[in-house]
C-alpha cells in the first residue's frame, strides 16, 4: 500500500500524538490561518495548495469585508505559514481580455501535464463550476465553464486516464441543496464534457453523510486505487454538520468505488471547527503527499472561518478504509 508519485521531502508533518487511536490527527498549531489575514479580507478557508519551486503555492478562498468571496494567491516555504496577497486573482479570457467572475470560492488546484488548473464555484446564472489555468501563478486564464448550474465541488484528476481528463462534481437542484451525489465526467480537451457517471451517493447506515456529499482534495494515486477525501453532511435541529471521510476508486475506471469509509475520519470537535461564521464544518480541499514516506497532509476549512491542517499515513489509512468499508447501491459498478 503505497503512494504512486513524487517524493516531497518538505511536506509539513507532525507525528501522531502519543496515545491517539484515530487515523487522522490535527496539526498542533491549528488554525494555520485565522481572522483578518490581509487588510481587505476577513476569512480565508476552503483553499487548495500545491508544491511550487522550492516551496508551495496556493489558491485561497477569501471572504472580503464586503462579504463577497474571491480567490487570492499565496506562497509559503513550509506550507504552514502563508503570505497571501491582498489583491485577488485577476482573470483574463483566452484572447487576453479581462474576464472577472461575479464571485469565486472553494477552489481546487491541480497540476496536469505542467499546467496548473483551478476549479472553483462561480456565478453562471447560479452556482456553477469555473475553470482556469496558470503556468506561473501570475497570469490566470479563464477557460470555458464545464457545466451549467447548479454544480459545485469540482475536482480534476491529476493525470489523464485512457486519454481523457476526468472531473468530479456534485450537481444539485440549487446552490446549497440536494441532489447530493458525486458524479464523474470526462473530456478530451477541457471544453467538451460527457460520459457522465454517478460514482458515489449520499447515505449509508449512519447519518454523517445522509444529506449530501462532495469531492474534496485532488485524488491521490496509490497502489490500491485513487484515494479521495470527500465531505459528508448531516442535518441536525441546529443546522448542517460537515465531516469528512475517504474512498478508494478503481485506478483505471474511477467511476467504480472499491472501498468507502463507513464512519467519518474527522468531524467538528475543536473550538475553531464548532464556532465561527458557519459553525460545525470541516471541509477538505487539498492534500499534499510524499511517495517516499506515505505521509499525507490534509488542508481543510474550519467553520467557514479558518484554515486548518491534519495528517495521516497512506498505509494506515488505506488499511483502515478497507477494513471499515461500506458501499452503497451503485458504488461498485459503473452507474449510468
Amino acid at each position: 500500500m503505497k503512494i504512486i508519485g513524487k517524493a516531497l521531502k518538505n511536506i509539513p508533518w507532525e507525528d501522531k500524538p502519543h496515545g491517539f487511536s484515530g487515523i487522522v490527527w490535527r496539526h498542533s498549531g491549528n488554525p494555520i490561518i485565522g481572522w483578518n489575514p490581509t487588510p481587505s479580507t476577513a476569512r480565508v478557508y476552503n483553499s487548495s495548495v500545491i508544491p511550487w519551486g522550492d516551496g508551495f503555492a496556493g489558491v485561497f478562498r477569501a471572504d472580503h469585508k464586503d462579504g463577497k468571496a474571491r480567490i487570492h494567491i499565496g506562497f509559503s516555504q513550509d506550507a504552514i505559514n502563508w503570505k497571501i496577497e491582498d489583491d485577488p486573482i485577476h482573470w483574463l479570457d483566452q484572447s487576453g481580455k479581462p474576464y472577472e467572475p461575479n464571485y469565486s470560492y472553494d477552489p481546487r488546484l491541480v497540476e496536469v501535464e505542467g499546467i496548473y488548473y483551478i476549479i472553483w464555484c462561480t456565478d453562471f446564472g447560479g452556482a456553477a463550476l469555473g475553470l482556469g489555468m496558470t503556468r506561473d501563478f501570475r497570469t490566470f486564464i479563464r477557460l470555458e465553464n464545464p457545466f451549467i448550474p447548479f454544480n459545485r465541488n469540482g475536482v480534476l484528476f491529476p493525470r489523464r486516464i485512457n486519454g481523457k481528463f476526468l472531473l468530479l462534481s456534485r450537481p444539485s437542484d440549487s446552490g446549497h441543496t440536494p441532489f447530493g451525489d458525486i458524479f464523474l465526467s470526462e473530456s478530451p480537451d477541457l471544453v467538451h464534457w460527457g460520459r457522465h457517471r454517478r460514482i458515489m451517493q449520499k447515505g449509508g447506515s449512519g447519518w454523517w453523510q445522509s444529506v449530501k456529499i462532495g469531492a474534496g482534495a485532488v485524488p491521490i494515486e496509490t497502489s490500491e486505487g485513487w484515494l479521495l477525501f470527500y465531505h459528508g453532511v448531516s442535518g441536525t435541529c441546529n443546522g448542517f454538520v460537515y465531516s469528512f471521510g475517504a474512498a478508494i476508486l478503481d485506478i483505471d475506471n474511477p467511476s467504480r468505488v472499491l472501498y468507502r469509509t463507513r464512519d467519518y475520519l474527522l468531524t467538528p470537535e475543536k473550538p475553531y471547527e464548532t464556532s465561527g461564521f458557519v459553525p460545525n464544518v470541516v471541509f477538505p480541499c487539498a492534500a499534499l503527499s510524499d511517495a517516499a514516506t506515505g505521509r499525507i497532509a490534509i488542508y481543510y476549512g474550519a467553520a467557514d472561518t479558518y484554515s486548518a491542517l491534519a495528517y495521516t499515513c497512506a498505509e494506515d489509512l488505506i488499511s483502515y478504509i478497507k477494513a471499515n468499508s461500506e458501499l452503497l447501491a451503485g458504488d461498485a459498478e459503473e452507474y449510468r
